[in-house]
């Protein structure tokens, strides 16, 4: 049995570290987010209901988003041992140019909606880490406005194709006028898949003031006083919109668009093109051959079509169909750094991630989207360490075994 003894000053003196304080209180909440679910937890509790659950939620009954994070979280890792992981690199490559990480911020509409600072915050934090980011047609800051944002960004546009197709037209020009680089066609909204927690919630663009908004802003005083003393929010590529966002969706894009609308965007468009929205093998097939320069295997986030395929079981898929030439991105389900590294080891060329920079978004705007980008670049650089795959191009199949 061992003697006790009190222990002297000079042995406690050196244990006694106590922790800085930070006054700051945006600092300390996103200091203690660790994970991207962490700051998903901040951002519900810090924005209106309404408008956490339209960036959170999925259609009908939110399976085809729900099957997608399960299989990211029910993968198996598969690490190879002994191997000299001393310095890891991260980056690769993306449309011919290099990205200082596998993964980009993917286009999301009504992004000032989530927090006042919106797409320009995202913008700027995407040039700091040196990835892309795409801007939505939905978006609410205009292509001249993201530019003058952040002109050394690698800028994506995305469209959607309206009934008219001279607004597209319009919007392609200005989007090369401006610099941007690439555009995403996206390609599975033929119609608006039925968000049931929008519908639920009354959910409109932009929000009204009802009873129930007046006391959710009771709740989120801070949201409100940004909402209503700053520029008012409204679509940059629209006039104006008042209603819910699937009756927008209906009313002005266009279900008519085939496989020939793709030779009418060339006309417009002569930089490269990304079709997003990809989710069998046959089709990704058929946009190669229709002069795509790239796909994104995605089922819109889970918000369109539900029980759809989950994105990331296509790759191996399509790779087998293809080979490895072709470049297909993936997306939907995307909660970690360790999600992004199984993609791009089944075979993806890259990762675009929406929903997880959104809830950094919302928890402490541009902050907390580089909170979200450090997050995930870290998570990637651990998980490549844990599988022994120094570079990017050493993650492959054998790292990864689906469930």
């Amino acid at each position: 049995m061992s003697d006790r003894q009190l222990p002297k000053w000079s042995e406690l003196k050196p244990l006694l570290r106590p922790k800085p304080v930070e006054l700051n209180a945006k600092k300390r909440r996103l200091a203690a987010a660790l994970t991207i679910a962490d700051l998903r937890e901040v951002a519900r509790r810090r924005t209106p209901r309404s408008v956490f659950d339209y960036t959170d939620g999925a259609a009908e009954s939110e399976l085809s988003l729900q099957r997608a994070r399960a299989t990211f979280r029910d993968l198996t890792f598969q690490p190879s041992v002994l191997q000299d992981v001393g310095d890891i690199d991260t980056t690769t490559t993306v449309l011919g140019k290099p990205s200082a990480q596998p993964f980009g911020f993917g286009p999301t509409g009504f992004t000032r909606m989530m927090h006042h600072e919106g797409e320009r915050a995202v913008v700027r934090v995407a040039e700091r880490v040196g990835i892309p980011y795409g801007l939505s047609t939905l978006g609410t800051t205009d292509v001249e406005g993201l530019a003058a944002a952040s002109p050394g960004a690698r800028k994506w546009f995305q469209l959607y194709v309206w009934r008219d197709h001279g607004p597209a037209e319009d919007l392609m020009a200005r989007a090369k006028a401006a610099g941007f680089e690439a555009l995403i066609l996206t390609v599975d909204v033929p119609v608006a898949g039925v968000r049931l927690r929008d519908v639920r919630n009354g959910f409109n663009i932009p929000p009204a003031l009802s009873a129930r908004t007046v006391l959710d802003g009771a709740m989120h005083p801070s949201w409100w006083v940004n909402f209503l003393t700053t520029e008012p929010l409204r679509f940059a590529s629209l006039d104006r919109w008042d209603g819910t966002v699937a009756e927008m969706m209906n009313a002005l894009f266009d279900p008519t668009m085939t496989l020939k609308d793709l030779d009418w965007v060339r006309t417009t468009w002569d930089g490269p093109l990304i079709v997003k929205g990809i989710q069998t093998v046959d089709d990704a097939r058929r946009m190669f051959e229709a002069g795509a320069d790239a796909i994104v295997l995605s089922n819109h986030g889970g918000r369109q079509l539900d029980k759809a395929p989950v994105p990331v079981r296509l790759v191996p898929d399509v790779r087998d169909a293809l080979g490895d030439g072709p470049e297909v991105m993936v997306d939907t389900g995307v909660m970690s750094g360790s999600d992004v590294v199984a993609a791009m080891a089944l075979g993806a060329s890259s990762v675009l991630v929406g929903r997880a920079y959104l809830y950094g978004l919302m928890a402490g705007g541009e902050a907390g989207v580089e909170r979200a980008a450090q997050i995930l670049s870290t998570e990637v650089r651990r998980t490549m360490a844990l599988l022994g795959a120094r570079r990017i191009a050493d993650l492959g199949p054998q790292h990864v075994r689906l469930p």
